[in-house]
């Protein structure tokens, strides 16, 4: 145990924006100590030459890569790295009894056959894959606590599934009419240099990309939207590129198998379904959530509405993809694998305006 009996964590990856939050909500949480930071770019760096506006309240060196060391030191640990890394650590941690949180896409899925469709690679921990548990607590808080992996879920998975899952789960839409027109912020993008990130690229406009079933984010949404409905389910999702930070906005639309429901029916549906998740506000009839509401919080805003012209209903999903589309939503799963109070940590006001 760490300081106090607080329990010690670690992050390989804190150089990058899901590693910079991580840091921020792990320094505030009164339950852990961040004992470890790890990377290998970045090697014997202070995380102050990274950011050095937490140079006064992080006094961390990043240090190079070793599994025995971050095994020796932390109960816990993150890894924030890019898909391909993780499942070439994860097994000699979880050997050596460390919680893994995985934010990359390496366990997030069932099958080791769809991931390699889509990232490559070879993998040799296909027994230890088949253990990870999908990290997204509003769906799977029981296995996630009893988790030693966790493969956390992705952002734009995060919005869209957290909209359609009521609907999916008790029958109400047609699975195969569901359409998610998501637009996500520049930070999803990571901090690394690419063209269509540039200021001069990315303001000013508005594009979509991933389009047609292209974009990896598609198989995660489906293989959940088919263990909710419990059949094979393709839906039809298109990302968007939008000139700010932080926030993603998911719309869905799904045909309703019954055509008589109305708004507040489908508002009491969803506020029963999500009565027991702290962080999923039902929004009241005729409110549409805004990305800027759930800026720096883990909350997920929802508003939903019928159109009785189409028979379709069309839910709207917001959260700040940093937070509650990944670090917060990872230490959401740390602390429900902790038995610790699930919110704990976690901001539940935004940043505002």
């Amino acid at each position: 145990m760490g300081d106090l009996g607080r329990v010690p964590v670690g992050i390989v990856g804190a150089s990058g924006y899901g590693g910079v939050q991580l840091v921020r909500l792990l320094m505030e949480h009164p339950g852990v100590e961040l004992v470890y930071l790890g990377g290998e770019s970045s090697a014997g760096k202070s995380f102050s030459d990274l950011y050095p506006h937490l140079g006064h309240r992080v006094d961390l060196k990043i240090e190079p890569l070793d599994l025995d060391t971050i095994a020796n030191r932390c109960q816990a640990v993150f890894l924030s790295l890019p898909n391909g890394l993780a499942y070439q650590m994860a097994p000699t941690l979880v050997a050596k009894g460390c919680k893994v949180l995985d934010l990359s896409a390496d366990y997030r899925f069932s099958n080791p056959e769809t991931y390699q469709a889509w990232y490559g690679g070879e993998r040799q921990d296909r027994e230890l894959a088949t253990t990870a548990v999908y990290g997204l607590p509003e769906l799977y808080r029981d296995r996630i606590a009893d988790a030693q992996l966790v493969g956390c879920a992705g952002c734009y998975p995060t919005a869209s599934l957290l909209a359609l899952s009521p609907l999916l789960k008790q029958g109400l839409v047609l699975p195969e009419t569901a359409i998610i027109d998501a637009k996500s912020g520049t930070s999803g993008g990571g901090r690394q240099a690419k063209t269509n990130l540039l200021l001069a690229e990315a303001d000013n406009t508005l594009g979509a990309y991933g389009v047609g079933g292209r974009h990896r984010h598609t198989p995660e949404i489906e293989q959940v939207c088919s263990d909710l409905a419990g059949h094979e389910v393709t839906v039809q999702f298109t990302p968007h590129l939008i000139p700010m930070v932080r926030g993603i906005l998911a719309t869905v639309y799904a045909n309703l198998r019954d055509p008589g429901l109305v708004r507040e029916d489908l508002i009491t549906i969803f506020s029963a379904f999500y009565r027991a998740s702290p962080f999923v506000k039902i929004l009241p009839g005729g409110i549409y959530p805004q990305t800027k509401w759930a800026c720096g919080t883990n909350l997920c805003y929802i508003g939903i509405e019928v159109d009785p012209r189409t028979d379709r209903v069309i839910v709207m999903s917001a959260i700040d993809n940093l937070i509650k589309g990944q670090a917060g939503q990872a230490l959401q799963c740390l602390n429900l694998m902790l038995g610790m109070e699930e919110t704990l940590g976690l901001p539940q006001l935004s940043f505002y305006p």
